[in-house]
């Protein structure tokens, strides 16, 4: 299956495997869903991710984080930018997500950036997306 949307198939994968309490959600992996799951982890979003080869394209498994009673750590994603309206921000108008709690993925020139990061490298470009 193709998808013209990477980041959008994500995060509708993720959101829909929270609300039905799946402990794991598997997907076909790209490098830059690679590198925004990898921010989420490095954020404590996700217990983990792994990258399974499988014939010739793979599958990305993402183990989702519960805490209590099974209540998902993510509470809410949302797609900021979209493949018909691109939204790019100057580091010092990067969207702060919740006063800090949350965060932005930002793609820059030096690589997908959480905005904390992006902010502290003086370096702006395209919001992909918020998690909270």
């Amino acid at each position: 299956m193709i998808t013209t949307d990477p980041i959008a198939d994500l995060l509708t994968r993720v959101r829909n495997a929270t609300k039905s309490r799946q402990r794991k959600v598997d997907m076909p992996p790209s490098n830059l869903k690679v590198s925004v799951v990898d921010l989420w982890k490095k954020a404590g979003f996700i217990r983990n991710y792994k990258l399974y080869r499988q014939d010739d394209q793979g599958v990305l498994r993402i183990y989702l984080k519960y805490v209590g009673k099974n209540r998902p750590v993510i509470h809410g994603l949302k797609k900021i930018s979209k493949a018909s309206r691109r939204v790019y921000a100057p580091y010092h108008k990067l969207p702060k997500v919740l006063g800090g709690i949350g965060m932005a993925v930002i793609s820059t020139s030096k690589g997908v950036l959480t905005d904390e990061g992006a902010r502290e490298n003086k370096v702006g470009g395209e919001v992909l997306c918020t998690i909270w």
